[in-house]
C-alpha cells in the first residue's frame, strides 16, 4: 500500500514537474516574439526631428523625401516593415511604371504590407495631386506662349499609348472655359470630325480654340494629317467664327506648337 502510495506521489511530482516546465517554454517563447517585435526599428525610436510628420512641421513638406511623403499619406506600417521601410517600397514600386499616375489599387496590393487601405490612400493622393497641377496650370494659363498649354496637359498626357484629341475653349479675354475631349485613336479626318470639334465650343460660345493631342511615340514633329486636320479646322473656324489659334502636339516631355514652327 505504501508503495502504491510513494508511486502516485511520484507520478503526481513528476506531472506538476512537466507542466511547470511547459508553462515556463511557452513563456519564454512568448517573450521572444515579444523582443523580436521589438527589436523592429519603429518611426517612434527616431528622433522627433527626423520623423516625417514632427519633420515636415518643423522643417516644412520639402524638406521630406519621397518615401516620407509616402510614409505620412499610409500612416503606419506593417508587421515587418515600418512605414518609411514601406514607404521605400511602394516609391520603387512607383517607379517600375511609365507613368506612375496610371497604376491600379490592385498592383499597389501586391506590395507585401499594403492592403486595401493603403493602396486606396496612395491611389488618392497621386490623383490628388494630378488634378490640383492641372488646375494650377489652368490658372497660370496665358495665350502669350504654347508651354502654358502644354503644362495643362503633360500630366494627362504624357506617356499615353494611343492618342488622345483635345480642344482648349477660350472666351473673349482668352481665358479657359474648359478642355473637352473630342476623339481617341490615331489622328485622321474621319476622327476628328469639325462638327465634334466646333460643337461644345458653339454651345458655350468660346471665341476660340487650341487643339491639342499627343503623339505616343513621344516625337512631336507633325505628320502630314496631323497638318491636314488642322488646315481643315482652321477653315472651319473662319466659317463659323471661332478662331482657332494653334495647335499644340505633346510628347515625351516636350511639345511642339504649329504655329510657332510656321506649320500654320
Amino acid at each position: 500500500m505504501k508503495d502504491d502510495l510513494k508511486k502516485l506521489e511520484k507520478e503526481l511530482l513528476d506531472f506538476k514537474n512537466e507542466k511547470t516546465e511547459n508553462i515556463e517554454k511557452d513563456n519564454f517563447k512568448k517573450i521572444e516574439k515579444v523582443e523580436k517585435v521589438n527589436d523592429n526599428f519603429t518611426i517612434l525610436d527616431m528622433s522627433k526631428y527626423d520623423r516625417p510628420r514632427e519633420k515636415m512641421q518643423i522643417l516644412g513638406a520639402d524638406s521630406l523625401s519621397i518615401e516620407e511623403l509616402i510614409a505620412i499619406i499610409i500612416g503606419t506600417g506593417s508587421f515587418n516593415n515600418n512605414a518609411l521601410e514601406l514607404g521605400h517600397k511602394i516609391h520603387n514600386r512607383l517607379l517600375e511604371e511609365n507613368n506612375f499616375l496610371d497604376i491600379t489599387i490592385e498592383e499597389l496590393m501586391e506590395i507585401k504590407g499594403v492592403g486595401l487601405a493603403k493602396a486606396t490612400k496612395i491611389k488618392a493622393g497621386l490623383e490628388l495631386g494630378r488634378r490640383l497641377n492641372i488646375s494650377q496650370n489652368i490658372k497660370k494659363f496665358s495665350i502669350t506662349h504654347p508651354k502654358y498649354v502644354a503644362n495643362i496637359f503633360f500630366d494627362e498626357l504624357r506617356n499615353e499609348m494611343k492618342e488622345f484629341f483635345y480642344v482648349l475653349l477660350l472666351d473673349t479675354k482668352n481665358k479657359i472655359i474648359s478642355k473637352e475631349k473630342i476623339s481617341e485613336g490615331s489622328l485622321n479626318a474621319s476622327i476628328v470630325h469639325p462638327r465634334e470639334v466646333f460643337k461644345p465650343a458653339i454651345k458655350k460660345s468660346s471665341n476660340a480654340i487650341i487643339l491639342v493631342h499627343n503623339h505616343p511615340s513621344g516625337d512631336v514633329n507633325p505628320s502630314v494629317e496631323d497638318i491636314h486636320v488642322t488646315n481643315r479646322l482652321l477653315e472651319v473656324g473662319k466659317i463659323v467664327g471661332i478662331k482657332v489659334l494653334d495647335h499644340i502636339i505633346i510628347g515625351d516631355g516636350q511639345y511642339l506648337s504649329l504655329k510657332e514652327n510656321n506649320y500654320i
